[in-house]
């Protein structure tokens, strides 16, 4: 194998990490300020992520190793990929967080890794990493562990209690897609592992015959990733089968990640390449499901092949087949209703709720509010405002997709 410096290494498994989607600004345009501005991004795989009280911190996002046993069909570091590959030792991924969190590059580690041996070998390095960051120079940032559902119990609960978040991959949105292109993986062995996490955790707020609790386990809870577009699936399959998710193991979040083939990619995958704007639409739709009283089934309603409007948002696609429940009188409807506005989120609609027990609202308080009024007007009335006929509109829906556009042949 070819010896690799640590620089090396970096470049390679930084790179290889921006196909885990649980930081939203990995995979970035190379820039530098050598030629005037400031600041710089490099590819050092330096991301970014939110802390569960909304700051936004910057996280090292590396892959402990690019080598891989298993054969996914829509992975890139598959055994019978032709990618460079790269391991760092667990020593080598604690020098690099400490050092660039001594050079304030980063808050916090987040880490994955390809299956090398075994699944139990793998986790027991990735736990060495995180109890050595912890144990051994006292390090208190933020640690992300991507764990791999066929390790071991024990190895589980000891990434929990050093990591401050785990996720476990479900890979795809069904059992079948998971049969079909990861067969070296078992959607009940995944689930099962996601549940014991979920047990693990709960058992940790618990006191017990003494008062004493529970050492903490993944204090920010656990997420998951799904690869959307690999197998086929439809955005009503994805968006119920999230849901499902989110209520059996009190997910923090469910991460889609577009697929779009990669050099040497498998023939047997489907010749399915969604856009990114699909995965932008299935992060809006599953808002609408946790935050705003919506359902899949009326998300995906208004088109009969169950895939979500590419052209307008989720909301707003809703409001215009539901065109019967509007205008809505901001000063009189019910927190329900004022959420399926579109352009009102759930800050302006407390805004609006809490202001108007003093005095009646106008089209301006609704914008100070920060409302959205260019997505607003046709559904609202205020004191001062009703959207008349534009509601009735036939052009409406043209106001707010994008325009076509002309691509180049070149």
């Amino acid at each position: 194998m070819v010896k690799r410096t640590l620089q090396e290494k970096l470049a390679i498994l930084s790179d290889a990490a921006k196909y885990d989607a649980s930081c939203a600004s990995s995979g970035g345009e190379r820039r530098n300020s050598r030629d005037g501005g400031i600041g710089s991004t490099t590819g050092s795989g330096i991301c970014h992520a939110y802390a569960p009280d909304g700051r936004c911190i910057s996280l090292l996002k590396i892959l402990m190793t690019n080598f891989c046993i298993y054969d996914c069909a829509y992975c890139v570091n598959r055994v019978s990929s032709n990618v460079e590959r790269a391991r760092f030792t667990p020593a080598e991924v604690v020098e690099l967080t400490l050092e660039f969190y001594r050079r304030n590059y980063i808050e916090g580690l987040f880490l994955s890794s390809g299956i090398i041996k075994s699944p139990d070998d793998t986790m027991s390095d990735m736990v060495e990493i995180a109890r050595s960051l912890r144990e051994d120079h006292g390090f208190r940032g933020y640690i992300h562990l991507k764990t791999i559902p066929d390790a071991a119990p024990e190895l589980i609960d000891a990434a929990g209690r050093h990591a401050d978040r785990l996720s476990i991959n479900v890979e795809l949105p069904t059992d079948a897609g998971v049969e079909a292109y990861a067969p070296e993986k078992s959607p009940d062995q995944i689930r099962r592992a996601m549940a014991d996490v979920r047990l693990r955790k709960e058992a940790s707020r618990e006191r017990s015959h003494t008062g004493k609790r529970a050492p903490k386990f993944a204090p920010a809870g656990q997420s998951t990733q799904m690869i959307v577009g690999a197998d086929g699936a439809t955005d009503s399959t994805i968006l119920q089968s999230s849901t499902r998710l989110y209520s059996s193991y009190k997910l923090k979040r469910v991460y889609y990640s577009a697929f779009s083939p990669i050099p040497d990619s498998s023939a047997k995958l489907p010749l399915i390449k969604p856009p990114l704007m699909r995965e932008h639409r299935l992060y809006q739709a599953d808002w609408l499901l946790r935050f705003y009283g919506f359902d899949v089934g009326e998300i995906v309603a208004n088109r009969p092949d169950g895939n979500l409007d590419l052209n307008v948002d989720p909301k707003l696609a809703w409001a215009l087949a539901n065109r019967h429940l509007f205008p809505v009188n901001v000063n009189l409807a019910d927190r329900e209703m004022l959420l399926r506005v579109p352009g009102i989120g759930t800050r302006s609609v407390g805004r609006i709720l809490a202001a108007r027990r003093h005095r009646a609202l106008r089209y301006d308080d609704l914008r100070r509010m920060g409302a959205n009024l260019k997505s607003a007007k046709a559904f609202i009335t205020a004191l001062d405002w009703t959207p008349r006929g534009l509601l009735d509109q036939d052009n409406l829906r043209a106001r707010f997709a994008p325009e076509p556009e002309q691509l180049s042949l070149f």
